[in-house]
């Protein structure tokens, strides 16, 4: 199974789910992914200057294993039970350089969870939740392109969601009891394909 959490803002619990996923569905051994996206100074993620880039500046992306459980969000991962975790970093449009190595990776693990939007560019993944806190304007370009796709969405804010989520499952919250068991039914279905 492959599932994608992503977002359409920063800051809105997506690592929290994908956390909160991993835990509540334990007997599937994950193997959890982050994508971030850096330019300008400026991580995608946060918003702020980071230390996302390569430290050498030739290499489009850095694609690292996270050795042990620890605060970032690849090591926080580890501590929510995943097998095994890895972060992936790109200049903001460049995943395409990244995604050879990317879909081996993906290929070599029965049970994947990846935090992005914009991986859906190069996948089609079982199961796409979208997280979203409609009190937070700011909303992903990579998110409002992907927004009619997701299978289910993660409510944490009050609010009215966009109309192209109407009809999809809402669950409140990212620690939801049923946003784990509507993954597990997912991952009976097993029907991941690449699109590129």
């Amino acid at each position: 199974m492959i599932l994608v959490v992503g977002g359409h803002s920063r800051n809105i619990g997506k690592t929290s789910t994908v956390c909160a996923i991993i835990r509540a569905t334990a007997h599937l051994d994950w193997t959890a992914i982050k994508i971030t996206q850096y330019g300008h100074g400026e991580c995608a993620d946060e918003g702020a200057e980071c230390g996302c880039a390569p430290a050498n500046p030739a290499h489009p992306y850095a694609l690292d294993e996270q050795a042990s459980a620890d605060s970032t969000d690849s090591g926080r991962y580890l501590s929510a039970g995943a097998k095994r975790s890895f972060w992936l970093r790109t200049r903001q449009g460049e995943l395409g350089e990244a995604w050879p190595s990317l879909r081996e990776l993906l290929d070599g693990f029965p049970e994947v969870i990846i935090e992005s939007n914009s991986v859906l560019t190069f996948l089609k993944p079982d199961c796409y939740l979208v997280t979203i806190d409609p009190r937070i304007d700011d909303f992903k370009i990579s998110a409002q392109v992907q927004l009619k796709r997701a299978d289910g969405v993660i409510q944490t804010g009050p609010g009215a969601l966009p109309k192209l989520l109407s009809g999809k499952p809402v669950f409140d919250g990212w620690d939801s009891p049923t946003l784990a068991e509507f993954v597990q039914d997912m991952a009976g279905k097993r029907s991941s394909s690449v699109t590129r």
